[in-house]
């Protein structure tokens, strides 16, 4: 029940303690807020509406934000986003290049064959939402768009929260999206395991990879006492794979430094880290760490609770998947954080529909009411279009007859000035 909610169906009550209420449960599902949460968000410069063909949508370009009229795919191709090309990781502003790095990218590219790599790795620890559903189209889109490949990896560093059934729902919902098909592509089952021949490595450099853990981690041994940690596991990764962009949100931007120092330390081939800004929704929640809250304490039944937009809430909904995708789309890639309005993606959603879902009538709250002077004898067969802005697609026919049933809520007998549905003594239609 939302503070608005609430003062309407309590006009009775003072409206502030009704806030001071609504505050104090809200901190007690959630916590108190982090310094994300205080974070000043700049305020949107209001923009001109303009033709559909001449919208434009933020880009990613040298780091700066640009403006394109084309799909997502095309703001990813080629050139499109400024991205350097495989093998030339040494051009990239801030990259830094050692004795070994030439020889060591020559290497990288005769292993990919110049082939463009992403990676989308997910932590197992919770549902998928429509913030990730951005990084799945970028990082996905990306490969696509450059005929080059996207490895979905689980981030498995941190076993204590994660559960079987994460696994199974990330992978579900990325096939859902229509990111990858049900049996095929390349689906990494862990970071953890690939790396722990490199922690003597890191002895030597006088670092600490490793976080000791009382649970057995997914996939590997149960006699496993310590699990690499997020720093570690992440560039390690990346070079192992040979990935060519690794793509992340903006908060992993003050990590980038110890990013390349440990692949150059440990001399192995280092990829390039590019980061772009997240995607939130105003008026419900995005986080994952909040979503458990709420899940934990019964606020919500689950993750799929559709009051929710997790991927599998969203579905649950009726939300078609290439929706979510025209969405992200329209949000494009952007370098500052897009705080959207939920409005958008319904639109989005609409569009789907109106293209894919033939038309349909239903009463949930009937009324009868008997028409007293039917213009004819019997029933009438009324032909309306299976979509109305493409009548080639079929037709279904509808009953006419004298007894009929309206939503009770278009009915009044008693109206208001400005009600323009039925009453008596005024007509409708």
């Amino acid at each position: 029940l939302s503070a608005g909610e609430a003062r309407n169906r309590l006009r009775w009550a003072d409206g502030k303690t009704i806030k001071n209420e609504v505050d104090l449960q809200v901190l007690h599902l959630l916590g108190p807020k982090t310094e994300a949460d205080l974070e000043k968000k700049p305020k949107a410069a209001k923009a001109r509406t303009a033709p559909v063909e001449k919208q434009k949508a933020a880009v990613v370009e040298n780091g700066e934000e640009g403006m394109e009229t084309r799909s997502l795919l095309e703001q990813l191709r080629g050139e499109a986003l400024k991205f350097h090309k495989p093998g030339e990781n040494y051009k990239t502003e801030g990259y830094v290049v050692t004795s070994n790095t030439m020889a060591l990218l020559k290497q990288h590219l005769a292993i990919t064959g110049g082939q463009v790599r992403t990676r989308f790795p997910p932590e197992p620890n919770g549902i998928l939402h429509i913030g990730h559903a951005k990084a799945i189209n970028f990082n996905f889109g990306y490969a696509k768009a450059n005929s080059g490949v996207c490895f979905l990896r689980y981030d498995d560093t941190n076993p204590e929260k994660e559960e079987e059934k994460y696994f199974t729902a990330i992978r579900e919902m990325v096939e859902w999206l229509g990111m990858a098909r049900a049996g095929e592509g390349r689906i990494r089952p862990g970071a953890a395991g690939d790396i722990l021949a490199c922690m003597s490595c890191c002895q030597a450099l006088r670092v600490c990879p490793t976080r000791s853990v009382s649970l057995s981690p997914q996939d590997t041994s149960p006699t496993q006492c310590i699990y690499p940690t997020y720093d570690y596991t992440h560039c390690l990764c990346d070079s192992i794979e040979h990935i060519t962009h690794s793509l992340c949100t903006k908060e992993f931007q003050a990590r980038r430094s110890s990013y390349f120092w440990l692949c150059n330390a440990l001399d192995v081939y280092c990829p390039v880290q590019w980061e772009y800004g997240r995607l939130n929704l105003l008026y419900t929640v995005v986080s994952k760490r909040k979503i458990i809250r709420l899940v934990e304490t019964g606020a919500v039944r689950d993750w799929d609770d559709p009051r929710l937009f997790t991927l599998t809430a969203l579905r649950r909904r009726g939300f078609p998947p290439e929706a979510v995708n025209n969405f992200c789309a329209r949000v494009g890639v952007t370098v500052a954080q897009a705080t959207m309005e939920p409005h958008l993606l319904e639109a989005c959603a609409r569009e789907v529909l109106n293209e894919q879902a033939p038309r349909a009538m239903a009463v949930l709250e009937p009324l009868k009411v008997t028409i007293t002077n039917f213009p004819a004898p019997k029933a009438l067969e009324v032909l309306v279009p299976n979509f109305p802005a493409d009548e080639s697609r079929g037709f279904h026919k509808v009953p006419f007859q004298p007894t009929v049933y309206i939503e009770e809520t278009d009915f009044r007998e008693e109206v208001d000035k400005g009600y323009k549905r039925l009453a008596p003594g005024q007509p409708v239609g």
